[in-house]
């Protein structure tokens, strides 16, 4: 038997099988007693924002927008989160009496995620690696902890020094390059570089590492990052990736769209064991 008069959401990307957001959202709603129905849409470059267009006036109520098409997406929303406008990106939109809303959530996903394994942003040096989409997606969220001091790092110099200069902040936040690094050890280092996906090492000295320093990694996946894995075998004691971060910035969507925060941590050891 369908049921009729559910509330309807999609994701999209392309590629899109390999999402884990339908079962994440489809986990949520059940915990929270939520009638919806949650799906992954493949879309074509050239016809993302006909395809949301054609899903809104279906009754869609809200979507979730992943590669490659958060830059469009922001481009189809007509009004926008601050930390979407930070990013330039967006990966929840909202519909709401033919208004879309855009959102990033990224970044409180980030922090929900470093939180729970209880790490302090608080007063410490954080390193930002990367400049791109991702970095941009975290940015306002970790300055909003009001660490000492956030330096991004990126391969081309110009991005970073871009990206620091991007928000007014009290928080000394500067962009250079790789060759630019003091040997000091941070309290953070974040991986918002692509360098794990395609299996390779963002170019940082071990001297920018001590064993208290806490390795994080957007990418996840069931062994350890190669960025991970570089700290570990550089003495460092905690490192985590991004299964965390995935779960958190979904669980933002959820809340924004049902009113309703769900609970995290069961679906943290479920997508663990799956991997």
């Amino acid at each position: 038997m369908k049921v009729h008069n559910v509330d309807q959401y999609l994701v999209y990307g392309n590629p899109i099988q390999q999402s884990k957001s339908p079962f994440i959202h489809q986990h949520f709603a059940e915990q929270t007693h939520q009638a919806l129905q949650y799906r992954s849409q493949l879309a074509e470059d050239d016809d993302f924002k006909l395809q949301v267009r054609s899903f809104i006036a279906a009754g869609g109520k809200g979507c979730n927008v992943t590669a490659p098409f958060k830059g469009q997406a922001f481009e189809l929303a007509q009004s926008v989160s601050e930390e979407a406008r930070i990013a330039g990106a967006v990966n929840t939109l909202i519909f709401n009496d033919g208004h879309i809303a855009g959102d990033n959530t990224d970044g409180r996903g980030l922090i929900a995620d470093l939180k729970f394994h209880q790490v302090s942003m608080t007063n410490k040096r954080i390193l930002l690696v990367g400049a791109g989409g991702a970095a941009r997606g975290v940015l306002l969220p970790l300055l909003a902890e009001q660490p000492q001091k956030l330096i991004i790092v990126n391969r081309t110099v110009e991005k970073a020094e871009q990206l620091a200069k991007l928000i007014d902040t009290p928080v000394k936040t500067c962009g250079v390059g790789f060759a630019d690094l003091a040997d000091k050890p941070f309290d953070l280092i974040i991986n918002a570089s692509s360098a794990s996906l395609s299996n390779d090492l963002p170019p940082l000295k071990s001297s920018l590492l001590s064993a208290d320093t806490i390795c994080y990694d957007m990418v996840y996946r069931a062994s350890n990052t190669p960025f991970n894995q570089w700290a570990m075998d550089n003495g460092v004691k905690t490192t985590i990736d991004g299964l965390g971060m995935l779960v958190e910035q979904a669980a933002v969507s959820f809340e924004i769209w049902r009113g309703v925060k769900p609970e995290t941590v069961e679906l943290r050891k479920i997508l663990r064991a799956q991997l």
